[in-house]
């Protein structure tokens, strides 16, 4: 089985001068019929599904990072450190492992692998039940800082991991957290709720908390994040 896809963000890094600079991060080499999507637009985060539409066997989450208030998450946040507090779907906790597990399982995609921290381990494994295998490459002592274990290792462990996710392909299902569908959302402060206050099918909780609902979770999704 070759990996049709990779999905990357933009990875910001924070030289010694304090300011932060921003450029795409590509593996040193890869498989000659992969193909990467770049991107450093908070929307077309999800909006871009195309790989999703064309089909896929299963979706293998790298270097993950555990939602906004874990403790020990290393990076803990939820999409946007500045804007989002909390988030649930239909009433469970979710972070952007959940985001993404419930974008493919709107296309009948499973999530097989997620690596990370311990913490975000535990989420997944939590979210996305025991079939799931988890790849733990550093234990975090705060949020900015960990234990981590040397990049040669931490390669063969997500490639050993890789392989035993592919291995059955049924192993977990495709995640829809279920519908219909309710998505509330934390900000940590009014300007967004401000913004989305008179949005069809959303509704405002309070100062800094918004509801989206809709029949699905796409649905509900794109009513408020786009």
């Amino acid at each position: 089985m070759t990996a049709r896809w990779v999905r990357r963000c933009w990875r910001g890094c924070r030289r010694q001068t304090g300011r932060a600079s921003r450029r795409p991060s590509f593996p040193p080499s890869s498989d000659a019929p992969c193909r990467t999507s770049c991107n450093k637009d908070h929307a077309l985060w999800t909006e871009y599904t195309e790989f999703l539409e064309e089909g896929c066997d299963a979706a293998l989450f790298v270097g993950m990072h555990a939602r906004a208030g874990t403790e020990l998450g290393v990076m803990n946040h939820t999409i946007s450190g500045r804007d989002y507090q909390n988030l649930w779907f239909n009433g469970v906790a979710v972070g952007e492992t959940g985001i993404n597990a419930a974008l493919c399982g709107t296309w009948g995609c499973p999530v097989l692998l997620v690596t990370g921290d311990e913490a975000t381990c535990a989420e997944a494994s939590a979210l996305l039940g025991g079939g799931l295998t988890t790849v733990s490459v550093k234990r975090g002592l705060g949020s900015l800082s960990a234990r981590m274990i040397p990049p040669a290792r931490a390669r063969e462990l997500i490639e050993a991991g890789a392989r035993q996710a592919l291995s059955d392909l049924t192993a977990v299902a495709p995640w829809d957290p279920g519908s219909p569908c309710e998505i509330k959302v934390d900000y940590k402060g009014t300007r967004e709720p401000d913004r989305l206050r008179f949005r069809p099918g959303v509704e405002r909780l309070d100062g800094t908390s918004i509801v989206s609902r809709a029949d699905t979770w796409w649905d509900a999704w794109k009513q408020f994040y786009f």
